[in-house]
Formats: structure tokens, sequence, C-alpha cells
């Protein structure tokens, strides 16, 4: 006689002990992967980072990491992309290397990758990230982002007045009172991407006629804002949520299609000097732990379900690839020819 029922608690053990089962080779293969690297970083006992990253955010991220690893010795270089960009530029030349990581702007990133400058390596952590947050041959992920979106004065700009769209930054009311840092490269680059070339510069030639007020510096034209001295602005979302935070009369449009996420990624050194304290350190800073890190100090982590407010948000994401900065210059002259 068939059988068409079976008993549920025995079919719920199987399909528990099969996932089990099913778990333990990728389970056992990352903690062999992690004693590797343990085992190679005590030996190499330091770790150098050349970075962008402000020095408090470094220090927060080593600190977290050498309270796991405290045999590694940590030190960093930190300055603008480009310096830090033409300072492997100058340590090569003398046959040098002296960095094992490094986190730069992704316009760097790209030429450093061209360069041979960085090896590919695949972290444990990566899988989590989707794609284009990380280079599809391993070469980087992106291990926290910055949203450029739309801000505004609330004292000035009343919520059901405040944009909804790139679009409509171009009412004629909001001409001359929207500021935009002068080196929006990226963001003019990712948006001919994302929108394509001509509907991209339909939209740049007729915002430029906004009398666009260009400043230096998305911190202070984050706080000229929340001043007043405009009523709105390209900004940051995380550094509205910061400025919200502590009182200030400030709110970002969620509604914008694209949101174009400029990305930072972090890398190996192709002839890093320490090579597993890299690798174990890339390992810590994408995992859920080191990116709970990166949410407490104030930045957007890029894994996912690690700042669940901001992805509450749905808001329609697109990351700005590295390999824009193959056209960099093309973009940055465009740029200037519109708003300057």
């Amino acid at each position: 006689m068939n059988r068409r029922y079976r008993n549920p608690s025995l079919l719920l053990v199987s399909a528990i002990f099969s996932l089990t089962i099913a778990s333990r080779p990728a389970s056992v293969a990352q903690e062999n992967h992690s004693a590797r690297l343990i085992e190679g970083a005590k030996k190499e006992g330091s770790l150098i980072w050349y970075t962008s990253t402000s020095a408090e955010d470094i220090k927060r991220l080593f600190d977290a990491f050498t309270k796991k690893y405290p045999f590694i010795k940590t030190e960093f270089f930190n300055a603008g992309s480009a310096r830090v960009f033409n300072r492997i530029l100058n340590e090569a030349r003398t046959g040098k290397v002296f960095f094992d990581l490094v986190a730069v702007r992704g316009v760097e990133t790209h030429q450093l990758v061209k360069g041979g400058f960085l090896q590919p390596y695949v972290s444990p952590e990566a899988s989590a990230y989707p794609q284009g947050f990380k280079d599809s041959k391993g070469y980087w992920v992106d291990y926290f982002d910055a949203y450029n979106v739309i801000g505004y004065n609330t004292k000035l700009v009343p919520k059901d007045r405040a944009p909804k769209s790139w679009d409509d930054l171009l009412d004629p009311q909001w001409k001359g009172k929207i500021a935009m840092d002068e080196e929006m490269y990226s963001w003019y680059a990712a948006m001919a991407v994302a929108w394509g070339r001509e509907k991209a510069q339909h939209f740049m030639k007729a915002l430029a006629k906004q009398d666009i007020q260009l400043r230096t510096g998305q911190s202070l034209i984050a706080q000229l804002m929340a001043a007043g001295e405009f009523l709105m602005a390209m900004v940051l979302a995380h550094r509205i949520e910061k400025m919200k935070e502590q009182g200030a009369p400030v709110e970002w449009v969620t509604t914008l299609d694209p949101v174009t996420v400029s990305l930072h990624p972090i890398a190996v050194a192709a002839k890093a000097p320490h090579s597993n304290a890299a690798k174990l350190f890339i390992d810590f800073v994408l995992s859920k732990e080191g990116q709970q890190v990166v949410l407490a100090i104030g930045r957007t982590p890029s894994r996912p379900g690690i700042d669940t407010k901001m992805q509450s948000r749905n808001l329609k994401l697109f990351p700005i690839s590295p390999e824009l900065g193959e056209n960099y210059n093309q973009y940055q002259k465009e740029f200037h020819e519109l708003f300057r």
C-alpha cells in the first residue's frame, strides 16, 4: 500500500540533518582558510594600509581588528586618493613596495588594477556582496558606500515642496538656490551610464542653466545648506543623517532614480610584504562584525543586512564602477564645460 503521508517530525529532522551536512564543507574550508591566514600573519606581525579614509575611522577599524588579532602591529598612511596613488607610483619607481592594503576612490583603484599594483583576492566574505559592489575578477570589494543625493534645508523648503526626482531640480523656482561640489565628476559619469548618454546630456545641460552654486567639499556644502546659504544641494546621505541626529534642519530625498553610489574599494597589494595580514584584515572588514564597526563610525556599510534603516528605504542604488575611470578625463572636461 502506498503511503501518501509521512511523519512531519521525521521530515523536519531529515531536512535539518541534510542542511547540516551540506554546510559542513564550506564551514570547514573557511575555518581552514582563516587558520592559514592567522598562522601566516603571526609570522609577518605587521600590516600597512594606504588609504584616503580619515585617521579617526582608521583608528577605530584597527582597534577592533587588533583586539581580535593582537599579534599584528598596524600602521597607515592616509591622504587624498590622488596623493595615495602618486605615492604608490613613486615607490614603484624605486623598486620598493611598502603597503599591504589600499583603499582609495574607484578611479585610482582602476588605475592600480591596470598598472599591476593589486592582486586578486576573493575573500570568503565577498559572497555576501552584490554584483557591482565587488570586482568580477576579485581585485577589490567595496567596504563602505556614500550615496549621492539631493538634500534640503527643512526650514526653507517644506517637505511637500521638496524635489522627488532629479528632474525636479529643473523647476525655475530653484534657480540659483542649488549647490554642488565642483568635482562631481563620478556622479556625472554614473548618470550618463545609468540613464544613457542622450538623456543624461539633456538633463545636465538643463541643470547647468539653473546657475548651480559650486563649492569645494561635501562637508562644507552640507553645513552651508543647514545654515541657509542655499535651499538645497547635492550631498552625501550618511552626512545628512548624522547632521539630523545633531539637530540640524536638513533632510534628503529618498525617491531618486538612480541614487548613485560612490564606492570605497579595498584591495591587497600585488607584492604585499604582509599579504596574510592584509587578507585577514579584508576578511574582517567585510564580515558582519567588521561592517558593524563601519556602521558605528557613521559610514554606510556595503554589506546587505547591516544598515537596516538605510536599506528599509528601498533606494534605487547604482554603484559607480571604478572602470568609469577609463574615460575619467573626458567626463571631467565635459563637467567643467557645462558647470563652469
